[in-house]
């Protein structure tokens, strides 16, 4: 899938229609089909198909889709989310392995598809490590898609463009030995709040890792569950 030139700004076109255009698919994992190289799952939590509120979750380096979604399908099932889970076209992102371009194409088409299927009330980006650092980069660039951004451990934000204004959660561990805390999870947090964006930063006790509990929180926090 060649990408576009707005993929290389990190640019994702993808709105939902006026109506949809064709059935919504059923409750469980779903595999899109997007052509030879492109690989994204969709999970489907059980119910009738409602406007749900829709993720889409980036794994770190080395991962898969299904990590993806074995780190918060579950939980986000247990809520009522959509999750949309891509595997990156390398061994990570495209804006980490040398530009954007051909993973962001690859989500814009993902996205388009569910898009066109699935009534969707509200969007968030998310991700883990380097799909952490992914996702704080396209949320800065399609605020205006995405009203909310979760990253888990994330290194760092770099994005061509800003659109919108979006709210972010990020969590990162104090022993963190891979990205540590004061370079990463600290400074990526203050960046932020200095622009003006709303940020929430959680920090917890333990190192570079997603867990359930962390899952549970960033839900929480971006579908407005009341804490505790």
């Amino acid at each position: 899938m060649s990408p576009s030139s707005r993929a290389a700004d990190g640019r994702l076109d993808s709105r939902p229609p006026a109506q949809l255009t064709g059935p919504p698919p059923g409750p469980g994992v779903t595999r899109l089909e997007l052509g030879p190289g492109a690989e994204v799952l969709l999970a489907v939590p059980p119910g009738d198909p409602v406007a749900r509120p829709l993720l889409v979750f980036f794994h770190g380096a080395g991962g898969t889709a299904d990590h993806a979604l074995a780190a918060v399908g579950e939980l986000a099932a247990a809520r009522g989310v959509l999750v949309l889970a891509p595997s990156s076209g390398g061994s990570t992102w495209d804006l980490i392995a040398g530009g954007l371009g051909r993973d962001v194409a690859v989500l814009d088409a993902a996205l388009e598809q569910v898009l066109a299927t699935c009534p969707v009330g509200e969007v968030a980006l998310a991700g883990f490590s380097d799909g952490g650092s992914y996702a704080l980069s396209l949320g800065v660039a399609n605020g205006d898609l995405a009203g909310a951004v979760l990253a888990f451990s994330p290194g760092f934000v770099s994005s061509p463009g800003r659109y919108g204004r979006p709210r972010f959660w990020i969590g990162h561990g104090a022993q963190d030995p891979v990205l540590p805390v004061d370079r990463c999870g600290r400074r990526v947090s203050a960046e932020l709040l200095a622009d003006g964006y709303d940020v929430t930063y959680e920090e917890f006790t333990g190192g570079h890792v997603i867990t359930p509990a962390l899952v549970g929180a960033a839900l929480d926090w971006w579908l407005g569950a009341p804490a505790g």
